[in-house]
């Protein structure tokens, strides 16, 4: 202990202290812990940053935390959580930002699988293909848009030196923005077998480095299509591969580990239109015997919506499937700007938390986190996991809407308890 003291370069007068203040943190309810409140029902799980899996207030994630705040957020984690999510760190801009075998960078997501192992908490992988926080290098190449010719680009600069992968600079948190990554279809891209190759090989090589230890992985994330008719979005990997891209990730990520549960995430399902995207997507792909295992739900909500028939109706239509749903990224916002709005897209997330909060915040939230916890236990068995998108209120992506269960001290706000309730069936007290 002394010889962690001395390294920490604190006192160890403001080390007690901040112990302290610790225990005082995770000990501020009597309650049982969501853990051990659902134990019997699901995973209770939450993303986690860099700053937490490493142990230090480094600089990343756009988290700005001092060492004795990252030190509570971490023991809330412990003392809450069973499953654990990374925020960014095994996302393609992260893992692997430079082309080639030497372009990887495992520190930080080794560092994420280690906190998990060393806790025994069940891990999961987010994500492997999507058209967000991916390098422009993934999708360059030397073939040329429809009607271009190589005079018409002599002017056009298309580098891929640092700053120019589309993701650098951008606010970090659950994402860095979505889009192409910076990357456009009309300037000169990969060919469909340069890009499967590129997937191929990242995914072998990410998965396979912790096969056995995550358990879980979101393979193809958010590729359904938000509005229109088509069933898919556009997006480099299904404008230069095909629709069978997704097939594609899902083979090559069973492949590089044949006992990891793989999954289809998106955001949205508890809009109709949106789902029965998902149903046709997900009843095609079985059809042809793709391994897709789970279903993940991301249930970016809001106070107003969905109400728990909404969300009754939701999971019933999914459970038609026959896939365990996951709830994967949940959040309630709590601003006037975001009431109707189920989406994910940073681009969208300064308008979505904006206006301030809605009247009765702590109330309204606690009431619609009580009414989907008992939708979730009404469906317990098809919903395996429920993963809350962060610890607390300031390490969230939208941290002006309060979506989460603890506020910014690592306090439990009025929400925790409600949640409790649920699952213990006590009334709170007046």
């Amino acid at each position: 202990m002394n010889n962690r003291i001395q390294r920490s370069g604190l006192p160890i007068s403001l080390l007690a202290s901040v112990l302290l203040g610790i225990g005082a943190s995770v000990r501020a309810t009597d309650e049982p812990t969501l853990k051990d409140a659902y134990k019997n029902d699901f995973y209770v799980g939450v993303a986690i940053n860099r700053t937490i899996a490493i142990g230090d207030a480094v600089q990343a994630d756009n988290v700005n935390r001092s060492w004795e705040e990252v030190r509570k957020d971490i023991a809330v984690v412990k003392a809450q959580f069973n499953q654990i999510s990374p925020e960014n760190d095994l996302k393609w801009a992260l893992i692997h930002p430079q082309a080639g075998a030497d372009g990887y960078d495992f520190g930080p997501a080794d560092a994420y699988v280690n906190f998990g192992l060393s806790n025994q908490m069940y891990i999961v992988g987010h994500t492997l293909v999507w058209h967000g926080q991916t390098p422009r290098w993934v999708f360059q190449g030397t073939n040329l848009p429809t009607g271009t010719t190589n005079a018409s680009l002599s002017s056009r600069s298309a580098t891929d030196a640092p700053g120019t992968n589309g993701f650098r600079g951008r606010r970090l948190g659950r994402r860095f923005g979505g889009g192409l990554g910076g990357f456009s279809m009309n300037e000169p891209h990969a060919s469909r077998e340069e890009l499967l190759q590129r997937m191929r090989e990242h995914i072998f090589t990410v998965v396979g480095r912790y096969k056995g230890k995550i358990k879980v992985w979101d393979v193809v994330n958010e590729a359904i299509s938000d509005g229109g008719t088509n069933l898919l979005r556009n997006s480099p990997w299904s404008l230069i591969i095909g629709p069978d891209f997704i097939a594609k990730a899902f083979q090559y990520a069973h492949e590089a580990d044949p006992d990891a549960i793989l999954r289809y995430n998106d955001y949205g399902l508890e809009n109709p239109v949106k789902r029965d995207k998902l149903i046709t997507l997900i009843k095609s792909l079985q059809a042809q015997h793709v391994p897709v295992m789970a279903i993940g739900s991301q249930t970016h909500v809001s106070v107003s919506s969905p109400s728990f028939e909404e969300e009754d109706r939701a999971l019933t239509e999914l459970e038609t499937l026959g896939l365990p749903i996951h709830i994967t990224e949940f959040d309630i916002n709590g601003a006037t700007g975001g009431q109707r709005d189920t989406g994910a897209d940073v681009a969208n997330n300064s308008a979505t938390t904006q206006g301030g909060l809605v009247d009765n915040a702590n109330q309204r939230l606690a009431s619609q986190y009580a009414s989907l916890f008992k939708v979730f236990v009404k469906h317990k068995s098809s919903v395996k996991m429920v993963t809350l998108w962060g610890v607390n209120d300031a390490v969230s992506w939208r941290a002006q809407g309060r979506p989460l269960l603890f506020d910014g001290n690592d306090q439990p706000k009025p929400a925790f308890g409600a949640v409790i309730r649920v699952a213990t069936g006590t009334q709170p007290q007046l």
